[in-house]
């Protein structure tokens, strides 16, 4: 059964997918590339697309008009995705993408416990469990 497009599942699942593409598509892009260069590159990239997609579908508003406390998230957010990009192309560029990408996914590990000390979200045993297995197959992949 295919995921319901509207279940944050599915948006999950596609982020998975475009993630394993973005590591594929930029070990071959930064081939004979400074990687921070690379990292610029991208980054501009992503700004134009997502620019004309927020403009054409109509979901542009003044980002002027938001709080305080959301500027302040949203800029440390992307202060850690650039610091993680940055990271993620040097690692790229010096390693194997089937080395590299999985141990980026430490970060599904991290992210539970973040969420579990910052945002009082308390996952069941069995999630734990899972999240422990996962940082488990990122030892085994990452390591020889």
């Amino acid at each position: 059964m295919a995921p319901n497009p509207t279940s944050w599942f599915y948006w999950a699942l596609l982020s998975a997918v475009f993630a394993a593409l973005t590591a594929i598509f930029a070990k071959v892009g930064i081939q004979g590339v400074d990687s921070d260069l690379a990292t610029l590159v991208r980054t501009t990239i992503v700004m134009i697309v997502l620019s004309a997609f927020v403009f054409l579908t109509g979901k542009w508003a003044n980002p002027l008009l938001l709080s305080g406390k959301t500027w302040l998230f949203l800029g440390l957010s992307a202060l850690a995705t650039g610091a993680s990009w940055v990271c993620y192309f040097r690692a790229l560029q010096l390693g194997e993408a089937s080395k590299v990408a999985p141990v980026d996914k430490l970060s599904l590990v991290l992210v539970a416990v973040f969420a579990f000390a910052f945002l009082g979200e308390r996952p069941a045993p069995r999630e734990w469990l899972g999240i422990a297995m996962v940082a488990g197959g990122v030892l085994v992949l990452a390591f020889k």
